[in-house]
């Protein structure tokens, strides 16, 4: 499992660590590691290091200073190094002397010769020379957009952008853009993720990704949230055994559709059908479509008759009327663990009065979009997604997944798992049908619900990006992809989980 640590975090564990290791040889650690990434992407980008040109765009503090001593290790390969200094007289001393030193040259953002943005001409004239560009302007204190002469610099920009740590104006904790701010291609982040690199749009903002040890390792906290991989779900996704059979690797029953929305239904236990090899019981009024497209699912016409399973997927279609009622209060009465979805939301968010079906000690799982989710909290997640929905789950005592491109998935306990998709293929209608489905899978094989959430999550995203590019299928992959819909996501499934178990095979 991968860990995501607030700024709060890693500066408390830079402090541990500064006091057995001196502040400038830490930062130097940084720089260095900043230099080789942009040594390599010059590399990439021109066949070649000495005789390029790179601008660092210089903030003040210890993020400029980063920019500044990575602008003198490229100066010392051959680079042709200036430093645009946005805050002159509170520019690190250390790290400007040092890139002086090595042969680099320093400007000032609004120096003479300014044209009608302000922008001095040496500095215009060092970005429009560049060939790379180290974004070194704030750090992980900053809040808020870049400031207008910062923005115009970075608007400016026509090459590949190095970022420091983070792309600056996306909020370090939420990963909100709210004006502008920094594209990188490249984010060089120090010790580990921060929130910044896998919420909000920071996810994209901040492009490749790549955690340079500092020596602080040994000095961090858990971490505040955990992200998946591709090998840790695959070494989790629950295979039959040789001792197996359809009754011990889990039996789910599907409480979806209508005959309004008997795709719903069809959709939820295909998911169900393709995540495990247990058995998959529907309940509901969609039972003829269901068998047409699934024959081996038992289907039944109410949830009454459906018979003994391990764990519930309720609520894509059932209706908001009564008999939708009923159906959620009696799967919430069962013992068993349920994920609720859809309309099985709206129904727990308008009366109250649900809830006391509820067996208080069977797991709950609850998937909510944004909509949704405000409903169900009374206000909308905001920029902070993973403390509305940490706020959300402990308030219900319930695991709650918060749909979006970053899902986020809290447990009433404040444990937060979070999946970045990196891409939208999954905004369709009826893929929320297919993550249901999926999560009552693995809830029925005996996976912990918060995990469950995860795996399922990273699975869903990814066969959507299969079915997109065309993996999923006999043709040849395409780079650029094309829009899906939700029974093309489904059909991707199998060749999602052969994936993740692909990559948890030893190398």
């Amino acid at each position: 499992m991968q860990g995501v640590w607030t700024p709060d975090q890693i500066r408390g564990a830079e402090q541990r660590l500064f006091a057995r290791t001196p502040e400038p040889a830490v930062m130097r650690r940084a720089a260095y590691a900043v230099a080789g990434q942009c040594a390599r992407m010059l590399a990439d980008q021109t066949g070649g290091v000495a005789g390029r040109r790179v601008a660092l765009l210089v903030g003040a503090g210890n993020n400029g200073g980063d920019a500044l001593w990575a602008g003198a290790f490229l100066r010392r390969r051959g680079v042709g190094v200036t430093a645009v200094l946005l805050a002159p007289g509170k520019t690190h001393e250390a790290g400007l002397a040092g890139l002086r030193r090595a042969g680099g040259r320093a400007v000032a953002a609004e120096g003479a010769n300014a044209d009608t943005s302000g922008i001095g001409a040496e500095a215009a004239d060092a970005l429009e020379r560049a060939d790379l560009v180290i974004d070194g302007i704030v750090g992980l204190s900053a809040r808020g957009p870049l400031r207008p002469t910062a923005a115009e610099l970075v608007r400016r920009v026509l090459v590949p952008i190095v970022s420091v740590d983070l792309p600056s104006g996306v909020d370090p904790v939420s990963g909100a853009v709210e004006g502008p701010a920094v594209s990188a291609d490249l984010t060089v982040t120090f010790g580990g993720l921060k929130p910044c690199h896998v919420l909000g749009a920071g996810a994209v903002r901040s492009g490749e990704i790549t955690v340079a040890g500092i020596g602080i390792t040994g000095e961090l906290p858990e971490p505040e949230i955990a992200l998946l991989d591709a090998a840790e779900v695959g070494e989790e996704w629950p295979i039959p055994g040789p001792a197996d059979d359809k009754y011990s690797t889990g039996v789910v029953g599907i409480a979806a559709g209508s005959a309004t929305y008997p795709g719903a239904a069809v959709l939820a236990t295909g998911a169900a059908v393709q995540a495990t090899a247990g058995m998959v019981r529907y309940a509901g009024p969609a039972a003829d479509e269901v068998r047409i497209r699934w024959p081996e699912v038992v289907a039944t016409g109410s949830v009454g008759d459906a018979g003994r399973v391990q764990a519930w997927a309720v609520g894509p279609g059932i209706g908001l009327g009564a008999s939708g009622r009923e159906v959620l209060r009696f799967v919430l009465e069962s013992g068993r663990p349920v994920c609720a979805d859809a309309d099985s939301i709206t129904i727990l968010a308008d009366d109250e009065t649900t809830w006391d079906s509820r067996d208080p000690d069977a797991p709950l799982v609850l998937t909510p979009h944004a909509g949704e989710f405000a409903r169900l909290a009374g206000e909308g997640p905001g920029v902070d997604r993973v403390s509305a929905a940490r706020e959300v789950a402990a308030r219900y005592d319930a695991f709650l997944l918060l749909k979006g491109n970053t899902t986020v998935i809290a447990a009433p306990d404040g444990r937060v798992v979070v999946n970045d998709a990196r891409q939208a293929w999954p905004a369709t209608a009826g893929s929320g049908d297919v993550l249901t489905g999926l999560i009552g899978a693995l809830l029925a094989a005996g996976v912990e619900p918060l995990r469950a959430c995860g795996l399922a999550t990273h699975v869903h995203s990814l066969a959507a990006e299969l079915a997109a590019h065309g993996a999923a299928g006999d043709g040849p992959r395409s780079e650029a992809g094309a829009p899906i819909g939700a029974s093309s996501l489904l059909a991707a499934v199998p060749h999602a989980i052969r994936a993740v178990r692909d990559a948890a095979l030893p190398s």
